[in-house]
């Protein structure tokens, strides 16, 4: 059964799960649509583009970003323990709209937490942020078997954010935890966000 989690809660991972290592975290958001003219309303209205991209940030002691092969996004789906599925343009659809594979137990011991971000690409020159997004989720779900272990639905007001700091899976005594984070930042690309950890 799915454990749904609040903004700050914490989870462990792999304390009484010794076997859950491979696991899919999915992310996914949609497009809020908006109703324009005498029909919008009647006919669903339309949804803005809105490109969306969901990375890891892979973080050594201290919460520092030290090599550049440690993040993982569209640009670069590989890293050490990680596999990045490959970018959603538009967010629309039921379910995850971006998925990283991590195995858990190929995470080099140097990674101490993994951070999961969502950006929207090129946000200033097309004028989006997050109020113009809605539903947006991250989970873990057990790759052996396709069972969802955990969600957390984002369900606060990010408007004029333009990056979200979803979740972070971190070692904990030897285990892997989960924590719900939530947190809407002004970061205006990729490298602003990974600028907080250097």
């Amino acid at each position: 059964m799915s454990i749904n989690l609040q903004k700050g809660q914490k989870v462990d991972l792999t304390k009484d799960n010794p076997n859950f290592s491979n696991i899919v975290v999915g992310l996914g958001w949609d497009p809020v649509r908006e109703n324009k003219g005498l029909f919008g309303g009647l006919f669903g209205g339309s949804a803005p583009q809105i490109d969306c991209d969901a990375s890891v940030i892979m973080l050594e002691d201290g919460d520092r970003f030290i090599r550049k092969e440690d993040l993982i996004y569209f640009g670069n789906l590989k890293g050490e323990g990680i596999n990045h599925t490959g970018d959603n343009l538009t967010g629309d659809g039921d379910g995850d709209d971006e998925q990283i594979i991590v195995k858990l137990n190929e995470v080099p011991q140097r990674i101490k937490k993994l951070v999961f971000v969502v950006n929207i690409y090129d946000c200033i020159k097309r004028k989006q942020h997050f109020g113009m997004i809605q539903n947006a989720f991250i989970r873990i779900v057990d790759k052996s078997n396709g069972k969802e272990f955990l969600k957390y639905n984002l369900s606060d007001n990010y408007n004029e954010k333009t990056a979200l700091i979803a979740g972070e899976i971190y070692r904990y005594n030897g285990e892997w935890k989960f924590a719900a984070i939530g947190e809407g930042t002004r970061d205006a690309s990729l490298s602003d966000l990974v600028r907080k950890y250097i």
